[in-house]
């Protein structure tokens, strides 16, 4: 299968569209699905991460079933704009982004998901705008300063991320977050080593700020501290919302989540097995049921709940619906 001429995959049931936001950039995104609720699903932070790419297996099967799906690249990602007032700053410059694709389409309440990167912006974005956010849901990432300071990750093999700027040096980069390796094929290679061969600098910009982000009270711009403070914020959202962590993640081990559910005491997590950092590439069969029947349903029924890998470290919040019979 050969690239399309933006030079990315061809998926069927995703389109590629573009829109003119408010402070001028021209942004790209993928979407699926023409009627229903809104969903943005938001990639992950390595170079060459895209809409399309983090989310090729999910959106469609979302926009079959009665949703609206819109998968942005980032600013510094996929197709973004690539001048350099555009570039991302930090951590904050997603939020802005967020809120500004949103509004440039007319959304103006939708459901959030992202993962790894996407975890920590659909994080932000919910604490700044939590009047937008119908429910949320975090795939393997970090969930910033609710968790105090002195508790880190455990150690990984995050140096399997360091990209040299080859194609080679993507799939290495693609074999570690990926727990499938069918999943990464060689125009998933070529799509992501193109999109990120103009965008380095970009991405080497606000690196250092996702980096940090756990030790924001170390800054010394404390207004933009601010921004990104989680502690009592988001443990006092009562948006609807799950979190699912792969038990084979070698970038930010199982571990870690045990640690942010210990914190999120509103939040149903689930710990999938075969499942990788980038989980809904690696395991659509168990993501996608738990994205529909939660976005459609609010709730998720007990069969798919035991099989996605549901939490038993504590008692299941009433999120999982033990008596509940889908009709699909």
């Amino acid at each position: 299968m050969a690239l399309t001429e933006e030079n990315i995959l061809d998926v069927p049931g995703m389109a590629s569209r573009w829109v003119r936001l408010a402070n001028g950039s021209r942004a790209h995104y993928m979407t699926s699905g023409t009627t229903g609720p809104a969903v943005i699903l938001l990639h992950g932070g390595l170079p060459g991460s895209s809409g399309l790419a983090g989310w090729r297996f999910m959106a469609p099967y979302l926009g079959e079933n009665g949703f609206r799906v819109f998968c942005p690249d980032m600013p510094g990602f996929g197709l973004s704009d690539t001048r350099e007032e555009y570039w991302p700053k930090g951590m904050e410059s997603f939020v802005d982004f967020i809120d500004q694709f949103a509004e440039a389409l007319c959304l103006d309440e939708f459901h959030l998901a992202g993962n790894s990167m996407g975890c920590m912006n659909t994080v932000n974005y919910s604490v700044a705008h939590p009047d937008k956010v119908k429910s949320f849901i975090l795939i393997a990432g970090d969930i910033g300063d609710v968790v105090p300071e002195h508790l880190t990750p455990p150690s990984g093999d995050f140096h399997l991320t360091a990209y040299d700027g080859t194609r080679d040096g993507m799939r290495t980069m693609m074999e570690a977050i990926i727990y499938r390796n069918e999943a990464i094929s060689e125009d998933l290679i070529e799509m992501r080593y193109l999109a990120s061969k103009d965008r380095m600098q970009a991405h080497a910009k606000f690196w250092p700020t996702l980096l940090e982000y756990r030790r924001i009270v170390e800054w010394s711009d404390q207004n933009r501290a601010a921004r990104l403070s989680t502690k009592g914020r988001l443990d006092r959202l009562n948006i609807p919302g799950l979190y699912l962590y792969g038990r084979q993640d070698v970038l930010t081990p199982v571990e870690w989540g045990y640690v942010q559910e210990d914190h999120l005491p509103n939040v149903q997590f689930f710990y999938p097995d075969e499942c990788g950092h980038q989980g809904q590439t690696d395991r659509p069969d168990l993501f996608n049921p738990v994205f529909l029947e939660f976005f459609r349903d609010g709730k998720v029924s007990g069969e798919t709940a035991d099989a996605a890998g549901v939490s038993d470290r504590r008692p299941e919040l009433p999120l999982v619906d033990r008596s509940m019979v889908l009709a699909h």
